[in-house]
């Protein structure tokens, strides 16, 4: 099932939205502010975004450019303004399409099912994640290497795809737990810890070489080290 982050500040038009689209399939979650919006994208992933520009906390705009940041999830902008400078505005920042309020049923869904066509023809290659022989795809949740199938646990998966998506990156080990557990999770520190030995340990009776790549930030967290 798709699934759709609606983002605008007015509870009206998120009701509308989804309204309008979740008889045909899709699943939707509404946030009312485009700080709500990005802190959502941090632990869901979504099929696509709807966002409003005209919001006060935070425009479309930046919230669109901060969602880029972590994600590249397609990006329907709607606004009731529809001067051209506004709308290259909007693709400049990331997003993959504009739509000019008032707009029908038709209309909407005409636009989401075209984006959704134009990843779906990308997708395959997309979502595989190769690191020196080591092969995560995501469509399936199946880790290899050299063709050798490595079972991991659903935590797991998620740690071992957030290290290979941001290598080099430092994540502590309260952004493990916010990211892969849940901003609201109440596990404790040595979860993480728990959960990187597994992983380290399935990867090493692989004879995939993890000591090189996973490394240890004493005092932090962890980071996965790129092999350029």
């Amino acid at each position: 099932m798709t699934t759709v982050l609606l983002i605008d500040d007015e509870q009206r038009m998120l009701d509308l939205l989804s309204l309008y689209i979740e008889p045909y399939g899709y699943t939707c979650f509404k946030k009312n502010s485009g700080p709500e919006g990005i802190e959502f994208l941090q632990y869901k992933k979504v099929d696509i975004v709807i966002l409003d520009i005209m919001m006060p906390e935070m425009d479309g705009w930046t919230t669109c450019e901060k969602i880029r940041e972590i994600s590249d999830v397609p990006i329907i902008m709607l606004t009731a303004r529809n001067e051209k400078e506004d709308i290259v505005k909007g693709l400049k920042k990331g997003a993959d399409d504009y739509l000019v309020k008032p707009f029908n049923e038709e209309e909407l869904l005409s636009r989401i099912e075209a984006i959704m066509r134009r990843t779906s023809r990308t997708s395959h290659s997309e979502n595989i994640i190769r690191f020196e022989g080591l092969l995560i795809n995501q469509s399936t949740y199946q880790v290899t290497f050299q063709k050798k199938e490595i079972v991991l646990t659903p935590k797991e998966y998620a740690l071992l795809s957030l290290f290979l998506e941001n290598q080099n990156k430092v994540f502590s080990r309260e952004h493990l737990l916010s990211t892969i557990w849940g901003l609201k999770a109440e596990t404790e520190d040595r979860t993480i810890d728990s959960h990187i030995r597994n992983m380290r340990e399935k990867l090493r009776q692989a004879n995939f070489p993890v000591g090189q790549y996973l490394k240890t930030v004493w005092g932090v967290g962890y980071k996965w080290i790129s092999s350029n």
